[in-house]
């Protein structure tokens, strides 16, 4: 096993596409919302060029786009870094993507004992001003298959 996969997990990619499955599950039957995979919707900073972005789920009649992260606390309970960059990029593409659209961080719960935090609160503690404003952060718990959304203060 490679020292970055998840432990028990056959590969990283599989871990992926599992969470989205959970996640577009949890929409279906929590938020009645009926999501599609890899929704391409046209992103851009200025009107000068757009360009096609996939999100990981979402819907174009609903406008709502969510990007789906299932991301731990390193095993030495360490920030992983490396991953939380991946986060601060899908805030690029929410700021990056049309204001009317319902954008939501769909996120692991995992919680430190040691830093007595989630890692999805420690984020947005950390780089919560890299959040845009109209971005929802939810964690979702994979045992009780339920999701709490997160309170971001400024």
């Amino acid at each position: 096993m490679s020292s970055n996969q998840r432990e028990g997990g056959i590969s990283n990619a599989k871990v992926g596409s599992d969470f989205e499955e959970d996640t577009y599950e949890y929409f279906k039957e929590y938020q009645q919302l009926i999501l599609k995979p890899n929704i391409k919707i046209e992103i851009g900073v200025s009107n000068r060029k757009l360009k096609l972005h996939a999100f990981d789920l979402g819907c174009e009649e609903k406008k709502i786009l969510v990007e789906c992260k299932s991301h731990k606390w390193t095993a030495g309970d360490n920030v992983p870094s490396a991953k939380l960059t991946v986060w601060n990029e899908a805030m690029y593409y929410f700021m990056a993507s049309p204001k009317d659209y319902r954008k939501i961080m769909f996120v692991l719960k995992d919680y430190n004992e040691k830093r007595k935090v989630s890692l999805a609160s420690y984020y947005i503690k950390k780089y919560g001003h890299l959040i845009p404003d109209d971005v929802e952060f939810w964690e979702f718990d994979e045992n009780a298959k339920t999701a709490e959304k997160l309170t971001i203060i400024a």
